[in-house]
């Protein structure tokens, strides 16, 4: 019997569902386009339809967590926090997402094969929260929390601070270094919006 057409957004989740289980499970260079068909039940040529290659799943699976965290980031700053408080939430989402099963995600970005996926996520992310972070500077700016004389440079060391975070997180810091390395990423980022000391908290 003829499979039922199923609409492409959510036949293409089905397989980044498939996909993400195995590459957490077996591991992304061990996993085959045939293996996640067979986790789907499905022919291998139905993959093809949807997808390249293997490194293909992989970007779409990517830009999938890339819009989940851009999506929950939007709606944790609509909240009511502080200046402060955004500023710490915009890097804690990302270094927790970072973290999503014990750094999968990590890994397969810092693989040698992967580093151009890394490049473009990163930028995505880069573009997304820019003038997110921007207006949080303003807004703090203008709440006298804090005091920058070019918030778009502010911005950028922030990203900076991030991507280091990120990088501690990838190469499995220990627990006490990376502590170290999170308080003087505090007292950077608040030296860099010109804020009061011990206002910035990041939390994982």
């Amino acid at each position: 019997m003829a499979r039922t057409p199923q609409d492409p957004k959510i036949r293409i989740n089905e397989i980044l569902d498939a996909a993400d289980h195995l590459f957490f499970n077996t591991g992304y260079h061990a996993t085959t386009i045939s293996d996640i068909a067979k986790k789907m039940g499905v022919a291998q040529g139905m993959l093809y339809y949807y997808f390249k290659s293997k490194e293909d799943v992989l970007e779409s699976l990517l830009d999938r967590h890339a819009s989940s965290l851009i999506l929950e980031i939007k709606n944790t700053i609509c909240l009511n926090h502080s200046s402060s408080e955004k500023i710490a939430l915009m890097i804690t989402i990302p270094l927790h997402k970072a973290i999503y099963k014990d750094g999968l995600l990590l890994n397969m970005l810092y693989d040698s094969h992967n580093l151009h996926l890394k490049v473009k996520l990163f930028r995505q992310l880069e573009l997304a929260l820019s003038p997110w972070l921007l207006g949080i500077v303003e807004e703090g700016i203008s709440n006298h929390d804090f005091c920058v004389t070019h918030p778009p440079t502010a911005v950028d060391y922030i990203l900076v601070i991030m991507d280091f975070l990120c990088e501690a997180l990838y190469q499995k810091t220990s627990a006490d270094i990376f502590s170290f390395r999170l308080k003087m990423a505090e007292a950077l980022i608040e030296k860099a919006l010109g804020a009061q000391e011990n206002t910035i908290h990041i939390l994982l």
